[in-house]
């Protein structure tokens, strides 16, 4: 999930559809993006860092926090 890229849209009142409507994605899409389960493209980063929050560096706003579901099973992964 990318809580920051959240708070961000939260803070400056972007709903989920309003990021999808100037992603020029589905709704569904934006929602598989913005919790993990799909990945962003490049310029849909780009896009997001230039436009919607520049006063964000790209690394910070896209830190993708590890789910507990994605903790346990890289530990399986991994044991």
């Amino acid at each position: 999930m990318y809580k920051n890229l959240l708070e961000i849209l939260n803070k400056k009142k972007i709903t989920m559809k309003a990021y999808a409507e100037f992603l020029g994605v589905s709704e569904k899409t934006v929602q598989n993006k913005v919790y993990g389960r799909t990945e962003f493209t490049l310029s849909e980063a780009t896009k997001t860092c230039s436009f919607i929050a520049p006063e964000y560096k790209l690394d910070f706003i896209f830190e993708k926090e590890e789910t507990a579901a994605e903790a346990g099973a890289l530990a399986a992964a991994t044991a």
